[in-house]
């Protein structure tokens, strides 16, 4: 399987009639950086995300922008983190969000590579964390405790169960770049052969 920073990886949204999503991770001097899309089909609502993830070396989050275009028309949000401080595109302080290392952009399975790599887990480890939750396509921004807990790989790919209040528990199997690719009731990595 190649890397994610050699061949955009892409999911088929599994929880949505249609849905399609595009994403990369790019090495930087100073850290690494996300970039994916997906567009979506469910109902009478359609919308298209696109965002952009910059971490530190240690893959804690240091900015985000998330744009979404819809029926609504085109919204953005756009977030800054500094050692666990985070701030709104005008440099206002969010409290709310103190502590936070990750964020997580929901519509798509690649921000789960954040705290993958960020906590380095080993099999039968588990970490409850803190997360800026970015809910698509709305962009409402909040906190959500997380639960992440590595199992024993299986069949080349390394097994993780992700748990949050808001949406219970999924299993997940990531590549050796820590890219989903399958997510339980959520996404599916397409591969050339699909």
């Amino acid at each position: 399987m190649s890397s994610p920073t050699e061949h955009p990886a892409a999911w088929a949204r599994t929880d949505v009639p249609e849905g399609l999503g595009l994403g990369t991770l790019l090495p930087e001097p100073d850290g690494y950086r996300l970039e994916a899309g997906e567009t979506v089909v469910e109902g009478e609502e359609r919308f298209f995300t696109r965002f952009t993830v910059r971490t530190d070396l240690a893959w804690a989050t240091r900015e985000v922008r998330t744009e979404v275009v819809s029926s609504r028309g085109t919204a953005a949000v756009a977030l800054a983190a500094q050692g666990g401080h985070w701030f709104d595109d005008k440099g206002n302080p969010l409290p709310g969000l103190v502590g936070c290392l990750d964020v997580d952009v929901a519509a798509t399975p690649l921000t789960n590579t954040l705290p993958i790599r960020r906590l380095g887990l080993r099999p039968g480890e588990y970490r409850d964390i803190q997360v800026v939750w970015i809910d698509i396509p709305s962009l409402r921004v909040r906190r959500v405790r997380q639960r992440y807990t590595r199992h024993a790989a299986e069949g080349g790919l390394e097994r993780y169960t992700y748990r949050d209040p808001l949406h219970g528990e999924y299993r997940l199997s990531v590549d050796g770049h820590g890219v989903v690719v399958d997510y339980e009731r959520f996404a599916r990595r397409l591969r050339a052969d699909d």
